[in-house]
């Protein structure tokens, strides 16, 4: 199947660049993996968040056929990981948007917030609304919590997407256990993209039979930023500059990583074949926008032209580096002489380890690094396999090019039992055109349960 001209024309008019912080902090990294392996399983989550979880309604608007409350809460993760979330998403934001008249039973729908979603209009206006004039069901939209009080998408770092899956699992397991206590049912989830994704880990997490919905995503966020359109969108010369001068990154937190699937990172050789090694390019200094990459010539027996300098080698790491660039721009020395002059040790005048200077396919290892540790934390074979698969509606697209599922475990093989549905064309015309297709597969469920 092919990929959508749409999708990568949209994506070639965003220059936003995703996760221009780098990785994140090694020690943000490391809680919220030792955290996976407790809320990855069901069963050591069960007491994570009490049934009677405080919960409060601070403003509500009457409409002609809906009332609408704001309300909020504070994030079971800052008690259980205290210190990983940003402290403006310690206070969970939500708005529930309730029918004044019930069709049958009292049905409410948990909408998760894709990328860029912020706020609650496009989700109240797209979805919740018309769900409440045609199918008299209740919508609750919770707030993304890099997203609050903020005009644009704020995903600095890798690790920031990993706190926000957590964040956003056991939220949503906060509300599940309001909405129970205060009588509503049936429950179900639902969120398009990204919010799909986090709706589908929320489920795995919730001890019970629930419909969920989710729309234009699948089974692993690491394709999303690896073989993706996105993935063109990844500042990957900060993150390869980050790996290579921290050796935290491969010496310690890949040890962390669990998920070692058909598809996980650690079949290595063959995901690297697929790497366009063209882009083995790495930026020196944050501000400095020259790069430096060695041709047949430079890198002599190293793999014609796939090696890299950098600063792994050198003491004080990335000033090192940039002292390194300026030293061969203002000697008008050629990048060609480069390897002779550190193995000689005349360049910065101090004894320096060749061998640790000098990477070959620093952009493969990136990516792989990458795949490994968007697996641990997306991948849904690493987490419980939700109570009732049968209550189960993936929608996707046919020719979706943001959320690649070639190369990796389909949702069927994780989770047998639930049901595929494809709509023609691709990720950004699914979004913009066939709202009505997920508003419809999402009521029917809930209408119709009968669990």
């Amino acid at each position: 199947m092919g990929v959508s001209r749409l999708d990568v024309f949209y994506r070639r008019l965003l220059l936003t660049k995703l996760f221009i912080g780098g990785w994140g902090k090694p020690e943000d990294l490391k809680r919220i993996f030792e955290f996976r392996k407790i809320i990855g399983d069901r069963e050591k989550c069960r007491s994570l968040v009490p049934k009677d979880y405080p919960v409060y309604i601070n403003k509500t608007e009457e409409h002609a056929d809906c009332k609408i409350h704001d309300g909020f809460f504070i994030s079971p993760l800052e008690h259980l990981v205290p210190g990983i979330l940003p402290p403006e998403a310690v206070k969970a934001r939500f708005q529930f948007i309730v029918p004044k008249r019930w069709q049958k039973d009292r049905p409410v729908c948990i909408h998760l917030a894709g990328t860029g979603d912020h706020y609650f209009w496009r989700r109240r206006t797209l979805m919740a609304r018309p769900m409440v004039k045609e199918a008299g069901m209740a919508s609750l939209l919770l707030e993304n919590p890099y997203y609050i009080l903020v005009l644009r998408s704020s995903l600095k770092n890798v690790s920031d997407l990993f706190v926000m899956g957590g964040a956003l699992i056991l939220e949503s397991t906060v509300l599940l256990r309001w909405l129970e206590r205060e009588g509503y049912w049936p429950l179900g989830m639902t969120g398009i993209s990204m919010g799909g994704y986090m709706a589908s880990l929320a489920v795995t997490n919730w001890p019970k039979p629930i419909p969920l919905i989710p729309c234009l995503s699948w089974s692993t966020a690491s394709s999303v930023f690896t073989t993706g359109v996105l993935s063109k969108a990844v500042n990957w010369r900060e993150l390869e500059k980050q790996y290579a001068i921290n050796s935290v990154y491969e010496e310690e937190i890949i040890k962390l990583l669990e998920y070692c699937g058909a598809d996980s990172f650690k079949m290595g050789p063959e995901f690297a074949k697929n790497v366009d090694s063209s882009e083995h390019l790495l930026v020196l200094s944050g501000d400095d926008r020259a790069t430096v990459g060695l041709n047949s010539k430079a890198g002599g027996e190293a793999e014609a032209g796939r090696g890299l300098f950098i600063g792994g080698g050198l003491e004080g790491g990335s000033a090192r580096v940039d002292q390194l660039l300026s030293s061969v721009n203002s000697s008008g020395m050629s990048l060609d002489t480069l390897p002779s002059l550190l193995a000689n040790n005349t360049l910065l005048g101090k004894k320096t380890d060749f061998a640790k200077c000098y990477r070959p396919s620093l952009h493969r290892e990136s990516i792989s690094f990458m795949k490994g540790v968007m697996d641990e934390c997306t991948h849904m074979a690493n987490f419980s396999v939700p109570v009732d698969t049968s209550l189960i509606i993936v929608v996707q697209a046919k020719e979706d090019a943001y959320i690649p599922r070639t190369g990796v475990l389909s949702l069927q093989e994780i989770w047998p039992g639930c049901e595929v549905r494809y709509l023609n064309g691709g990720h950004i015309s699914a979004y913009l055109f066939k709202q009505n297709k997920f508003e419809h597969a999402t009521s029917r469920p809930l209408v119709f349960s009968h669990h």
